[in-house]
């Protein structure tokens, strides 16, 4: 059986590359407000970071207080996480996916970027709906995605301007960028999903939005943005299980 998801950094070099890899530039938008928004909406401790890679998002969960549990596809990128943090919770997803997640009732779910990498709208409702199973009673998903505009601008830690091509991509066609932080600089393969797409998928997921942020760079953070400012490269979705009836 086919693993279910698919993942950009399953090699070892990619893996190696990004281990390393904090939240500059383009990245700290993704994380500046991160802390507030899980404060207003996530009560408990218990977290589950799905798709940790090197295990960024979860030492960064971790730090803010969170009981947190790493799971990922890609062996190359636990066991870099397990290298930076040796005490760390990290568990790899077989073949049964989801199935194989031996924890469950989270109070939170995040997922920083993962479904930049499920290729399928069907792959990203299973996701989802099985992420929603895995949820307690009043848990939140949070999910940090790329826009479709960032495959189309130029930015402090990415580049499109050599993949034209983007500019003609619609909800589930591959996108290619290449990051600038890293000294790996081949291009990453991702997957367009637009905000109606997500929606879409979240509704039929048995979901609800609570809440959704586009962070932009600000004047006052002293950093060279080159289209931070002006168009948000990240979306960041805050869900709970559809209430019934």
């Amino acid at each position: 059986m086919s693993n279910p998801f698919g993942n950009a950094y399953a090699d070892a070099m990619r893996a190696a590359a990004y281990a390393d890899l904090g939240f500059p530039g383009t990245y700290s938008l993704a994380f500046r407000d991160m802390p507030g928004i899980l404060g207003r909406h996530v009560s408990g401790r218990r977290a589950l970071d799905f798709g940790c890679g090197t295990g960024r998002s979860t030492r960064f969960l971790g730090e803010l207080g969170y009981d947190v549990f790493g799971v990922d596809i890609s062996e190359a990128m636990l066991e870099q996480a397990t290298k930076r943090d040796p005490i760390g919770r990290y568990h790899l997803i077989g073949a049964g996916g989801l199935a194989s997640i031996p924890w469950t009732d989270f109070d939170l779910i995040f997922a920083a970027f993962t479904f930049d990498n499920i290729p399928t709208d069907d792959e990203k409702l299973r996701a989802l709906t099985g992420l929603r199973a895995h949820l307690q009673r009043a848990g939140r998903l949070v999910l940090l995605v790329s826009r479709p505009e960032i495959y189309i601008h130029e930015w402090l830690s990415f580049s499109t301007k050599d993949f034209p091509e983007n500019r003609l991509a619609g909800n589930g066609d591959p996108v290619r960028i290449v990051m600038l932080d890293v000294p790996d600089r081949r291009p990453i393969d991702d997957v367009v999903c637009t905000d109606a797409g997500y929606r879409s998928l979240i509704h039929r997921a048995g979901l609800e939005v609570l809440e959704t942020a586009l962070p932009l760079g600000r004047n006052d953070e002293g950093i060279p943005w080159v289209s931070e400012q002006h168009v948000a490269p990240w979306a960041i979705y805050v869900l709970q299980a559809a209430s019934e009836g």
